[in-house]
């Protein structure tokens, strides 16, 4: 075996998930592109469904984002018509994010999307490779320092590279 250091790209791990990620990033980009939004907004859509009535303070923070990213991607949200700002109902200097109607109908497709694009990508894997390999990646997600369940890439206003 040859020495780490010596090892060709197509045994590094490192590359391997950095390859198969952006190549399922960028699949993703173009099939949510059917739906007008991004894989951010995706992100945060999903996040809002688990708990309307947020401030935005409180969400920028349970993400661990930027308030100012996170005014741009809920701007997005709004002029897309899927999210509304209400007043906050124990805060009235704070607004309280809420999903439209638009959302709760665009969220399943947006879903699918999104399971199809795993399917895909686990293509050839058995049920239990499948398993065994979410649980590993649990794992490492856990010790990455990143915020369970958020993507670093939702740190960026939508339209930034």
């Amino acid at each position: 075996m040859p020495p780490p250091s010596d090892r060709p790209l197509n045994e590094r791990t490192n590359f391997l998930l950095s390859q198969l990620g952006f190549h399922t990033a960028m699949r993703f980009t173009e099939r949510l592109a059917a739906l007008d939004i991004q894989p951010s907004h995706f992100g945060l859509l999903m996040h809002l469904a688990q708990g309307e009535g947020r401030s935005q303070q409180q969400l920028a923070e349970a993400l661990g984002i930027h308030r100012k990213v996170m005014v741009g991607l809920l701007d997005d949200l709004e002029q897309r018509g899927l999210a509304e700002r209400r007043r906050h109902p124990a805060d009235r200097r704070a607004h309280a994010i809420h999903l439209t109607d638009a959302a709760r109908t665009l969220l399943p497709q947006a879903r699918a999307i999104a399971d199809a694009e795993e399917e895909d990508l686990l293509t050839g894997l058995s049920g239990e490779q499948r398993r065994q390999l979410l649980g590993l990646l649990q794992h490492m997600a856990e010790n990455s320092g990143n915020p369970q369940g958020v993507h670093p890439g939702l740190r960026r206003n939508p339209g930034s590279p």
